[in-house]
C-alpha cells in the first residue's frame, strides 16, 4: 500500500512538473499535451485489437469492409468531438448609457460566449479514476469475492462497465459545470456594471436564463 501511494504521488508530482515546464517554454498547455501523449501511446494497441477482432481471419472483402467502417466511425467521432468542443452559444448583453460629466459612457452591445461543453475531458478523467479505484482496492485482496466479481464484470470489455462509464461521464459533466460556472455570480456582475440581457429582467430571471 505504501509503495502504491508513494509511486502515484511521485508520478503525479513529476507529471505536474513536466506540464509546467511545457507551459514555461510556450509549447502549449502542458497537462493537455501529457494527456494527449498518453492517449496516442495506446493507439497502436487499440489498432491491433481492432484488427484482431474484426479483420483477422476474414476474407479480403470482409476485412476491407471492416476497415472502411472502422475508419468512418473514427472520422465521424473525431468530427463530432471537434464540433461539440468548439460549439458555443453567445448570450447578448446590452449595457445602458451613463452620463458622466460631459461624456456618455456605456451603451455598447457585447455577448457572453458560453461553451456548449465547457468541461472538456475532465469528466472522462474523473470517471476513469472512480472506476479504477475499486479495482485498485480489490487488487490488495486478489482472491476475495469482490475482487473476482470486479475482475469478471467491471472491465472495459463488459457492458455493465461501459454503461456505468457513460453515466458517470454525463453526471460528472453536469457536476463540473455546476462547480465552475455560477449563473448567480454572472448575473450579479452583469447587473453591477449596468448590463442586461435584452428581454430578460435583471436578478433571478437573468440567472435562471
Amino acid at each position: 500500500v505504501i509503495t502504491v501511494v508513494v509511486s502515484l504521488t511521485a508520478g503525479s508530482a513529476f507529471l505536474m512538473w513536466v506540464g509546467e515546464r511545457i507551459n514555461q517554454n510556450g509549447v502549449g498547455n502542458g497537462i493537455s499535451i501529457v494527456l494527449l501523449i498518453n492517449i496516442v501511446s495506446r493507439m497502436p494497441d487499440d489498432f491491433v485489437a481492432l484488427y484482431t477482432k474484426f479483420m483477422s481471419g476474414k476474407s479480403v472483402a470482409m476485412a476491407v469492409l471492416a476497415a472502411v467502417i472502422i475508419a468512418a466511425v473514427i472520422l465521424v467521432t473525431v468530427v463530432f468531438v471537434i464540433i461539440l468542443q468548439d460549439g458555443e452559444r453567445r448570450i447578448p448583453v446590452q449595457y445602458s448609457k451613463k452620463l458622466q460629466g460631459r461624456k456618455v459612457i456605456g451603451g455598447q452591445s457585447t455577448n457572453i460566449p458560453m461553451k456548449v461543453h465547457s468541461a472538456g475531458v475532465m469528466p472522462i478523467i474523473f470517471a476513469v479514476t472512480l472506476l479504477q479505484f475499486p479495482g485498485m482496492i480489490a487488487s490488495f485482496w486478489p482472491q476475495s469475492g469482490f475482487a473476482l466479481w470486479w475482475g469478471r464484470w467491471m472491465n472495459s470489455a463488459t457492458i455493465p462497465y461501459n454503461i456505468i462509464f457513460a453515466i458517470l461521464i454525463v453526471a460528472l459533466g453536469y457536476f463540473y459545470n455546476m462547480v465552475t460556472f455560477n449563473p448567480v455570480e454572472v448575473s450579479k456582475n452583469i447587473q453591477q456594471y449596468g448590463g442586461f440581457i435584452p428581454g430578460i429582467r435583471p436578478g433571478k430571471p437573468t440567472s435562471d436564463y
